[in-house]
């Protein structure tokens, strides 16, 4: 159940692909669900218009990427400005892209951990709103390190997004600083 208290409240849960757990669980809590699917767009500009047709008609105010291996055209990031926020497992700019937790741990780092940015137009790019570090440990698997990143992940995300909903983000090129509570 959603928390009245917390600044942001789901308004609808939009996926390229049908049949993902997080459609199931917002049907479950009683949200609207959309499928948008990548394969019935011919290109990225018509798919991205089209998922911001569905979250316009929703009224949302924040877009909150989570899971989405999409990259968005720029007609996206110019219609939801410092709007679209997205989790990356690794400490941005390294290791941007889908395979972070694996090129860290094949690099040799000993630490990687959480970012939380905007989207820009380009990959895992966008002004960084906060980080978080994960040591890696001795003996880490992709799955092991992965499921320590996300243990992170689920407390910054959710930090970062209550406060892009209350307006606490403020914007300045590649730099967000943070007002106080």
């Amino acid at each position: 159940m959603a928390d009245p208290s917390y600044p942001a409240q789901p308004v609808v849960v939009i996926s390229d692909r049908p049949n993902v757990s997080g459609l199931e669980r917002a049907a479950a809590a009683g949200l609207p669900t959309e499928v948008v699917a990548w394969s019935d767009y011919g290109s990225r500009s018509e798919f991205s218009l089209a998922v911001c047709d569905a979250i316009d008609e929703h009224q949302a105010g924040l877009v909150v990427l989570a899971g989405f291996m999409r990259i968005l055209s720029s007609e996206a990031v110019e219609r939801f400005p410092q709007a679209i926020l997205n989790v990356h497992p690794a400490l941005l700019p390294a290791f941007p892209g889908a395979h972070a937790v694996e090129e860290a741990l094949a690099y040799g780092v000993k630490q990687t951990g959480v970012t939380v940015h905007f989207v820009d137009e380009h990959v895992d790019h966008g002004a960084i709103i906060a980080q978080r570090t994960v040591p890696i440990l001795s003996g880490d698997t992709s799955e092991s390190l992965h499921a320590r990143i996300q243990e992170v992940e689920h407390v910054l995300y959710p930090e970062c997004v209550g406060a892009a909903a209350a307006g606490r983000l403020r914007v300045d090129g590649r730099t967000v600083t943070w007002d106080e509570d």
